[in-house]
């Protein structure tokens, strides 16, 4: 169906006069941002209730297992995924322990992501979105509307271990989403699941806007309870004159240092959550000081630390962070290696994630003096088929590009690259083949690199 085609009823199935007034506020308030795209929830009313059954279930349930032994839900989770999962049913029967079970990762999921689609599913409604990740495997991921909105049940538990409860509902802005990159993915939405609140996703960029001080005045218009993005977005956020407060901050997707999340702690004056998530597996964990470290959110995930030929490392030990299970019924994890680190530390039943090292923001400088997100080096490269690559910028702002794949073509890059930075660009051009299994791609030595 030709995107332009699709109407608000499509994209919100159960939409009532109230959300269209949320999303007419949302669209045409005098200091909106330019919105480059569309989206809705395409949830239906059954769907909607089995997201409210599935967040009831979530935020009572457990998370955890006690050491030594393995989740009880664990056996049954592995039989179904060698009997209608294509990739795992080629291992043949069942292991009789679960340590036995092969471990994948990312290059798996990305050479052929139909194969892990369980048979027993249904696709009629799948939906796909693109990933590129710390480690340059470019990723398309099947997942539902329904998958979709069952994040905000993860990180309602997160916000309830920090003693916040969600309120927001009809005619009120229940969470803003913020970007800060010349190229972003941004839309109008509402959540059904909390009466339609409104829910909006868009870009700090000044470019996005017709005058940037209208920035802080839609936001302030807007005074939702929560806002959510990376350490970069948020900086951007914490300088502008906004007169209103969140309830709470979430950042995702990068790793948010602790002197940035204590800055903006006292910026907006109120817990900022640092959650452990990624694309593959939804949010993970949330990181937790008196904890010491991420307590799980998700109470049919598996987590464990293996070293380099796959073996469980003893107690107390970092290893490779490795998922098993998930919410997503259209992309069941069985071992999934990360490329994250950390040790594992128990309190009681409850497993902590301790020292995880997961993935820096940074920042490149451009030959003008101009900071920008690394995303934008990743919109760049989209159009190169490139399996893996890094940049790193050195002290001096010359760039050294480094990539895992011959038969590409060198001068092209350049010239993208030289095309992001600016002319008289120092840039060294470099092949590293194979990449380690956690490559970090994008690294710099400038001063103010890192939030």
């Amino acid at each position: 169906m030709n995107a332009d085609a699709i109407t608000d009823a499509e994209r919100y199935p159960t939409l009532t006069d109230e959300g269209r007034r949320m999303l007419k506020f949302l669209r045409e308030h005098p200091h909106a941002p330019i919105f480059r795209n569309e989206s809705g929830n395409r949830l239906t009313v059954e769907d909607v209730e089995r997201v409210r059954e599935f967040e009831r279930q979530v935020l009572d349930a457990e998370a955890g297992w006690r050491p030594g032994e393995l989740p009880d839900w664990l056996g049954e989770f592995v039989e179904r995924c060698f009997a209608t999962v294509p990739f795992y049913r080629r291992y043949g029967s069942v292991p009789s322990e679960f340590q036995d079970v092969p471990t994948i990762t990312r290059g798996d999921l990305s050479r052929d992501i139909a194969q892990f689609v369980p048979d027993s599913v249904p696709i009629d409604r799948l939906i796909n979105f693109r990933t590129s990740g710390t480690t340059g495997h470019p990723l398309l991921l099947a997942s539902h509307s329904v998958v979709a909105a069952s994040y905000l049940a993860f990180h309602k538990r997160a916000l309830r271990h920090f003693g916040i409860e969600l309120r927001h509902g009809r005619g009120q802005v229940g969470v803003v989403l913020v970007g800060f990159q010349r190229d972003c993915f941004t839309y109008v939405s509402v959540t059904p699941t909390m009466d339609e609140s409104g829910l909006v996703k868009i870009n700090l960029h000044p470019a996005d806007w017709r005058d940037a001080d209208d920035r802080a005045k839609y936001l302030d218009s807007l005074a939702p309870e929560i806002y959510t993005g990376d350490p970069l977005a948020f900086a951007e956020l914490a300088n502008l004159p906004l007169q209103t407060k969140p309830r709470a901050l979430i950042s995702t997707s990068m790793t948010l240092q602790p002197a940035m999340q204590k800055r903006l702690e006292e910026r907006f004056g109120c817990p900022v959550l640092d959650i452990y998530s990624m694309n593959e597996a939804g949010p993970i964990g949330v990181a937790d000081s008196r904890a010491g470290g991420h307590v799980l959110l998700q109470n049919q995930l598996y987590v464990e630390l293996l070293d380099g030929n796959g073996c469980a490392v003893p107690a107390g030990e970092r290893g490779e962070v490795t998922l098993t299970g998930g919410f997503n019924s259209w992309l069941p994890l069985l071992r999934y290696r990360t490329g994250d680190f950390a040790s594992l530390r128990y309190n009681g039943q409850e497993p902590v994630l301790m020292q995880l090292e997961g993935r820096p923001p940074v920042r490149f400088r451009n030959m003008r003096g101009e900071w920008f997100n690394n995303i934008e080096v990743t919109h760049v490269m989209r159009r190169f088929a490139i399996p893996q690559f890094t940049l790193h910028q050195d002290r001096e702002g010359g760039l050294v590009f480094c990539i895992g794949a011959a038969g590409v073509e060198e001068n092209q890059i350049r010239t993208a690259l030289v095309g992001l930075f600016g002319p008289g660009q120092r840039l060294i051009f470099k092949r590293d083949n194979p990449f380690g299994t956690k490559t970090v791609q994008y690294t710099s030595d400038l001063e103010g690199s890192q939030p």
